[in-house]
């Protein structure tokens, strides 16, 4: 059975006009740092984007300066075609306001040699007349398409053309087992991720070794725990891009990625001996980001004292406070020590992305959680959260509808996401709350009754 591939796409341009505000509009965040300095993004920074039903990775470089030379400028370039060839489609992004420049030109050349598929778009397009476009017809990219990463003008279109030309999704095999549960393993490198796949198998079916960066792959294993199938992927350990020099670690971040959206469940590996940094924080993020259930494993305990395990917990606890959903569970891999808690874990956090929410039963604990503790009224008006239903699966949406909601305080909104968690289990999983505020029904135009006249006064002739 072949694996679902989320296609790639890489943002490609100067410096200074405007990939990383087009990669936030495009991945719904605001993951990528925005300010009006040329060669601010240096990294690469990876993140999910949907548009249509379809789903792909987008890739904010660094901009590109062809007469640039200092270190830090052939550090960015490195980093952009890193993405070039990470990417299956290539977005030239240019600046609409400076016109056609011969960097632009240039640019155009160098990624016209890549092979890759090429669009051109045009931003800060806003308040520019159409005549703005004509220069950039030179540059033989096809029809330029005038966008506005800042406000969103034109981003719809142009992410219609791109997603129309994706190949089309390929179909679930027939022979996939609907009980067949599907887990990714992620981390950094030398987590531990080798040997937990393998000790879970029972067999040296991945390569294992102390050595970071053994495991240059995603590597697709199946097996059987307590006779329940899984389908297992261990991936390439994921280091902060400033530490990846090698080209052959270029694909790491886009198969964890891929991984990450084949899973229903994702195992997160931490060394609990190492310390829990922002990248383990920002690995998360995107597990969470995708909607996917997740269990934190912390790897080699056994080597801790029991001091040693308390700071553990606490770096854990306070570093990635927005994962108190999470299944934290201590194990060893190389001894086998905790795997029964581990899967458990990660049954009872598939069950839950599995089972539905009926609308019923929402209202039920919705009614009892205001009942227990209303929402505080806002310039003497009450909060009213009428009724809930489930909006998507993918990621676990509940939609709930009220009056004024756009004035719940972010305290309330988890109170509320703790008490769904608790009435249906939903341990490990992602869950977004969704407010909509309908028109008041009661609210309508004053209308006087058929029939009914108003006299007029008239004013006697002088």
């Amino acid at each position: 059975m072949e694996s679902r591939r989320l296609p790639v796409v890489a943002l490609v341009g100067r410096p200074n006009v405007g990939k990383s505000t087009l990669f936030n509009r495009m991945t719904d965040t605001q993951d990528a740092l925005v300010a009006d300095i040329p060669g601010l993004t240096r990294d690469r920074q990876y993140g999910n984007g949907r548009f249509a039903g379809r789903r792909f990775i987008v890739i904010d470089t660094g901009g590109l300066a062809p007469e640039g030379g200092s270190a830090l400028e052939r550090l960015a370039e490195r980093q952009a075609q890193l993405a070039i060839d990470d990417a299956d489609r290539l977005i030239l992004l240019v600046d609409g306001r400076n016109g056609l420049l011969p960097a632009d030109a240039a640019l155009a050349a160098e990624l016209r040699r890549s092979g890759k598929p090429l669009q051109l778009w045009v931003n800060k397009m806003e308040g520019l007349p159409a005549a703005a476009l004509a220069d950039f017809h030179a540059l033989g990219l096809g029809l330029p398409m005038a966008i506005s990463a800042l406000r969103g003008d034109g981003i719809a279109e142009a992410l219609k053309q791109l997603v129309g030309q994706f190949a089309p999704p390929a179909a679930e095999s027939m022979s996939d087992d609907p009980q067949r549960i599907r887990m990714a393993v992620v981390g950094r490198p030398n987590v531990g991720k080798s040997t937990l796949a393998n000790r879970l198998v029972g067999a040296e079916r991945v390569l294992a070794s102390d050595e970071p960066g053994t495991t240059r792959d995603a590597v697709r294993v199946d097996f059987e725990w307590d006779g329940v199938p899984f389908e297992l992927v261990d991936t390439a350990g994921i280091r902060r891009r400033a530490r990846v020099a090698d080209g052959l670690e270029k694909l790491s971040v886009v198969k964890a990625l891929q991984a990450i959206e084949r899973a229903q469940v994702v195992v997160v590996m931490v060394d609990a001996q190492d310390d829990v940094g922002a990248q383990d924080a920002r690995l998360m993020g995107l597990v969470a980001q995708r909607g996917r259930a997740m269990v934190v494993a912390l790897n080699k305990w056994d080597g801790l004292g029991e001091s040693g395990r308390q700071a553990a917990r606490d770096a854990v606890d306070y570093r990635l406070p927005f994962l108190d959903y999470v299944a934290l569970q201590p194990i060893s891999a190389l001894h086998g020590s905790g795997l029964r808690e581990l899967m458990d874990a990660v049954t009872a956090a598939w069950r839950a992305t599995t089972r539905p929410l009926p609308t019923p039963e929402l209202n039920r604990v919705l009614l009892r959680a205001v009942e227990e503790h209303p929402p505080r009224a806002v310039l003497g008006r009450r909060i009213k959260l009428r009724y809930a239903h489930q909006a998507s699966r993918d990621p676990l949406t509940i939609m709930i509808h009220g009056n004024q909601t756009a004035q719940l305080r972010d305290s309330y909104k988890t109170y509320l996401a703790r008490a769904f968690r608790k009435a249906f289990d939903l341990n490990g999983v992602p869950l977004r709350l969704e407010f909509r505020t309908g028109d008041n029904p009661y609210r309508k135009r004053r209308v006087e009754p058929p029939g009914r006249h108003v006299r007029r006064r008239r004013t006697p002739p002088r």
